[in-house]
């Protein structure tokens, strides 16, 4: 299996740590041609306006979209918003997931966060400790999109549609690899 992770901005580096640790095969990705071969694409967390804007510039939209037709992508706190059908303001997105998302809904920097969630997707394990940095929430979910973890308040912080999976918080920055073992299941 080899995933690849979109390296033109963000915190791409760490998953690309967090995936080789598990004994996957990465490739980064900045071009359209940088996808051939792969099994998935993780979209990490860093600046979603610009993940977008440098995905244009690179003709790397076009591309992303018919990837995530028939592959996992799995999308980290900015990469969730771009994965998104609607951020609630006017940036370029892939606008592939049934998800609606709120931009920095917990605050700025100083604002950030841990929590212990309750995932059952991820099995055995106990509770998966997430990392929020300027986190965005996932206000709702559309379609055949499945919710699979909230804040104790309700708030939506990850979610699945089909090989689509969306986390607002950031997996790659824990010792804990069962979310990436997940989406390498989603990638099968």
């Amino acid at each position: 299996m080899k995933i690849g992770v979109l390296a033109i901005q963000g915190d791409f580096a760490e998953h690309i740590v967090m995936l080789k640790r598990i004994g996957v095969e990465t490739a980064e990705v900045r071009l359209p041609s940088h996808l051939d071969g792969l099994d998935g694409l993780i979209v990490p967390g860093g600046e979603s306006t610009t993940i977008g804007k440098l995905s244009m510039d690179f003709g790397l939209l076009e591309p992303l979209r018919a990837f995530g037709k028939t592959h996992a992508i799995w999308g980290t706190c900015a990469g969730a918003i771009f994965l998104s059908k609607d951020a609630r303001r006017n940036q370029p997105l892939l606008g592939i997931m049934d998800i609606t998302v709120e931009r920095n809904a917990f605050g700025r920097q100083v604002d950030s966060f841990e929590a212990d969630l309750s995932i059952p997707e991820l099995g055995e394990g106990g509770p998966y400790h997430a990392i929020f940095i300027r986190a965005p929430i996932i206000e709702s979910v559309q379609g055949d999109t499945v919710v699979m973890s909230t804040l104790p308040d309700g708030r939506i912080i990850a979610a699945r549609q089909r090989k689509l999976l969306a986390t607002s918080f950031h997996p790659e920055l824990t010792h804990d690899s069962r979310f990436h073992q997940y989406f390498l299941s989603l990638a099968k």
